[in-house]
Formats: structure tokens, sequence, C-alpha cells
């Protein structure tokens, strides 16, 4: 059976390499040690972990919302016309473009660099800034 390293479960959910340790070291996640001492995670424990965040949502806590396809990621473009705008969100391997008005961006604050998560519903996506 496949077995993933803390930086590849990461990745594949969508968080930062110290967040996927913290909750290893909570015990949230299960992992075994390689021959190496290396962690690593059964594949098996990280799919049925990747169920149950998606299904509690993994949303920070003082997040609400009822968008539940959430990306996070950094601001890497904005393109400011005088009325509409284009923001750029890198999410791990994924680049998220979603065109909103220029008084949103401004609204929200959004610049190149700062942490946001696009979230997309249907055929819209929408961006949140924690």
């Amino acid at each position: 059976m496949q077995s993933y390293t803390i930086g590849q479960a990461a990745r594949l959910l969508g968080v930062s390499p110290d967040t996927a340790r913290r909750w290893a070291d909570a015990g949230r996640m299960a992992t075994h040690r390689d021959e190496s001492g290396r962690r690593l995670i059964a594949g098996r424990d990280l799919a049925a972990f990747s169920v149950e965040l998606a299904q509690t949502g993994g949303e920070e806590e003082n997040s609400s919302t009822s968008v539940r396809n959430a990306f996070p990621g950094i601001v890497t473009a904005i393109k400011l016309g005088d009325v509409a705008a284009q923001v750029e969100i890198q999410a791990g391997p994924h680049r998220l473009v979603s065109l909103l008005t220029r008084e949103a961006v401004d609204e929200l604050g959004l610049e190149v660099g700062m942490e946001a998560t696009a979230r997309v519903k249907s055929t819209n996506v929408h961006i949140d800034r924690f």
C-alpha cells in the first residue's frame, strides 16, 4: 500500500506541512515511521482523513459560509479596471482566476502576496479574506 510523507499529505490536503505535522502530533492523522525514521501516512488513512476533513469543512473557526469548495492560497495577481477586476490565486497546484467588481477588491483589501481563499459554487468563484 502507498504511504505519503507529511509534506505530500499536506499538498494533497491543501494545507501547509506545519498544519499536517500539528494534526499528526495531535493524533488527528495516524502516522507510522519507515526504516529511516520518517513519518508516513498510509494511503487508506490519508483518504479517510481527507473525507473527514471535507465533511467537517476544515474551515477556520471564525469563518462561516455556505460554499464548501474552498481553495486557500495566495493572491498572485490583481488586474484592476474602472469597474471590474481580475484576481488570481495560487492554491497549491491550482491557479484560480475570479472576475469581480473593483469595489469588492477594495472592500476586501486584496493585495498581491496576501493569503485568501477562493470558494467555488456552481460557476461562481467567491473570494474570502481572513
